[in-house]
């Protein structure tokens, strides 16, 4: 069975566009199957755009688990000075990122898979929309590999369904000696802040 987090997903291909509308934002993206919601921009990813404070507006941003770009293009159009990386596992998503952002004349975002961001780039911002559904094990290590690249000033966002074990998500994060606190509650989302 196909994800959207396989590397390459077997899916065929059937393209199509959504329009990204945010109060000061508004893109149409270019879509495809086997990507993350591929139909509409996702309710939680738009909690997480219209709660999140402005990033930094300038050094190294991070999308994890970027899809087609939503996440990547608001942060580069708030950021404009900044370097946006958006990285998926998936590498249609990594396309499709990569595409929209020439579209929109977005030129500082590096769509790049996870696995071809250079060692020493370190994040003053993360923001995600994480895959929940790669499993616990998976979301740790994958969480633990990039949380470690803030930068001592550094903050991570990350929405998560409350069904789809935000708090305990939170606690987690505690354990791991993160500072992780509820930053925003909407729609049965949950924007976890998360710091050093």
């Amino acid at each position: 069975m196909a994800h959207y987090f396989s590397e390459q997903p077997k899916t065929a291909s059937r393209p199509g566009s959504v329009d990204l509308v945010l109060p000061d934002l508004h893109l149409r993206l270019e879509t495809d199957s086997g990507v993350f919601s591929p139909e509409r921009v996702d309710v939680g990813t738009r909690v997480l755009l219209e709660s999140v404070p402005p990033p930094p507006q300038e050094g190294d941003l991070l999308d994890l688990g970027c899809g087609y770009g939503p996440i990547a293009l608001t942060m580069a159009s708030r950021a404009p000075d900044a370097t946006v990386w958006a990285v998926d596992v998936n590498r249609r998503s990594v396309e499709l990122t990569a595409r929209n952002a020439q579209a929109a004349r977005l030129y500082k975002v590096r769509s790049v898979h996870v696995d071809e961001v250079p060692d020493d780039v370190k994040f003053r911002a993360i923001w995600s929309n994480p895959a929940i559904r790669i499993g616990k094990q998976a979301l740790h290590e994958m969480l633990t590999r990039w949380l470690t690249r803030l930068t001592p000033d550094g903050v991570a966002y990350l929405v998560v369904q409350k069904h789809l074990g935000s708090d305990s998500l939170q606690r987690w994060l505690g354990e791991q000696g993160w500072q992780a606190s509820r930053e925003a509650s909407r729609a049965a989302y949950r924007i976890l802040k998360v710091t050093r």
